[in-house]
């Protein structure tokens, strides 16, 4: 009977002991939902934020409209960082952010590509008008920031109207940068950053000028309802240092 005690005593102990170590031995996370231009320089932010911290980063890259939806729609997200402010606008009206964690931390351009070694007469946005130029890829203006900024830019130079038809619609900028690079459109339209990322399948043609479009600031802020604000917090500041500061312009990030 003083055995079977014993057992039953252990059983017990076990029972609440294996529960509890392996919670504490489980690894902390946070969501980070950003604009798919962030990815390289993000993913290996993550990196050093885990290293740091022991909390691990799990990204949902995309296009900042779809990203602001899936918040709005109640998507279990820590941080939002968006490829242009009108997106975190749209988040700070509906009280989806933590007031006072909102911070802006890169720039980009915006450049007009073309798949490498295709001949082209093509030498700047004007450009886009000759017949040569049968297919644009750019992103698309409704939740795309790239895309918004492509439109903006045809409106300066006056020759939106005459590429309605030459224009395809990608879901994000890399999907734009894809159907350069695989020679599926003539051109397409995307941040330098991206362009960097497959400079040896692209051409840059042109720069477009920082008066033809607004300027391409990333926000970043801590989203209401993060399972640790504090771990949040944490990842925004590691983005904001000297250290996040060298990562993001090693990727061509200002």
């Amino acid at each position: 009977m003083e055995k079977l005690g014993r057992v039953w005593l252990i059983t017990v102990i076990l029972c609440f002991a294996v529960p509890f170590l392996a919670c504490a031995g489980s690894t902390k996370d946070i969501t980070v939902s950003a604009a798919i231009s962030l990815k390289n320089a993000f993913e290996e932010i993550g990196q050093l934020y885990e290293s740091k911290y022991g909390t691990k980063c799990l990204f949902n890259f995309g296009a900042s409209g779809d990203l602001f939806k899936q918040i709005a729609g109640g998507a279990p997200v820590d941080v939002f960082a968006s490829a242009a402010q009108k997106d975190m606008d749209d988040a700070d009206k509906q009280g989806l952010i933590v007031a006072g964690t909102r911070a802006d931390f890169a720039s980009n351009s915006v450049v007009l590509i073309v798949p490498a070694g295709r001949k082209t007469s093509l030498k700047s946005f004007e450009g886009l008008r000759i017949a040569e130029i049968k297919k644009i890829a750019v992103g698309n203006p409704k939740t795309v920031p790239a895309g918004r900024y492509a439109e903006e830019i045809f409106n300066s130079f006056q020759i939106l109207a005459s590429l309605k038809d030459k224009l395809i619609y990608a879901e994000n900028v890399r999907q734009v940068l894809d159907y350069v690079v695989r020679g599926e459109v003539d051109a397409g339209v995307v941040y330098a950053t991206d362009a960097a990322v497959r400079s040896k399948d692209i051409k840059i043609i042109a720069t477009a000028p920082e008066a033809s479009h607004k300027p391409v600031l990333y926000p970043i802020a801590v989203i209401k309802g993060a399972k640790s604000e504090a771990d949040a917090r944490a990842f925004i500041a590691l983005v904001l240092s000297s250290e996040g500061k060298k990562i993001l312009q090693k990727h061509g990030f200002k």
